[in-house]
């Protein structure tokens, strides 16, 4: 083995080799150490969020809301139902109102109850806020309960409406067949 073969083997070993496995080795530690982040495929906005920071009640009453939301922008984006909302789809007000609501309203009332939060968890539990008879936390369920109602009636409209679609179509058709016979 000649002399450079031995420096670079060296290199290789004593080098590169525990400077790689520290490094690989920091990046794993950081990846299993790293706190939950909340994953709702309706509202992509809440990603940066910890898990471990919204109470329990709020990430059930979030899902639930998150379920409804996807359904939805299904039902109400997806107009030439090919199974995804793109350019081809006709938008309407009640798509865009949902996806406002889902974009901009429920991320911001998070933000909103997380910066009270951050200030004295035991205060946004207990102390309410000034004019009004409710705390940060009973605050933001209450906003969260409103969407949750509001989604729940869309989806019982929509339910309805595509109900009274195909009694029609049913109607359409015994009428138009019965009479040739």
């Amino acid at each position: 083995m000649s002399q450079m073969t031995a420096i670079f083997l060296m290199v290789v070993l004593y080098g590169i080799l525990p400077v790689a496995g520290l490094y690989f080795g920091y990046r794993g530690f950081k990846k299993l150490t790293a706190p939950k982040m909340l994953a709702y495929k309706a509202m992509p906005q809440l990603g940066y969020i910890p898990e471990k920071s919204l109470p329990d009640d709020i990430k059930l009453t979030l899902e639930q809301i998150n379920q409804k939301g996807e359904k939805l922008c299904l039902i109400y984006g997806d107009t030439n139902n090919d199974g995804v909302i793109d350019d081809k789809d006709t938008v309407s007000e009640t798509y865009i109102m949902i996806k406002n609501i889902m974009d901009k309203h429920i991320p911001e009332a998070i933000a909103d109850y997380r910066r009270l939060n951050d200030l004295d968890e035991t205060r946004t539990n207990t102390k309410k806020i000034k004019h009004s008879n409710v705390t940060g936390r009973q605050a933001l369920l209450e906003v969260l309960n409103t969407v949750n109602t509001q989604f729940d009636d869309l989806l019982e409209a929509s339910y309805h409406q595509d109900g009274q679609k195909l009694l029609v179509t049913n109607r359409y058709l015994q009428q138009r067949f019965d009479n040739r016979s």
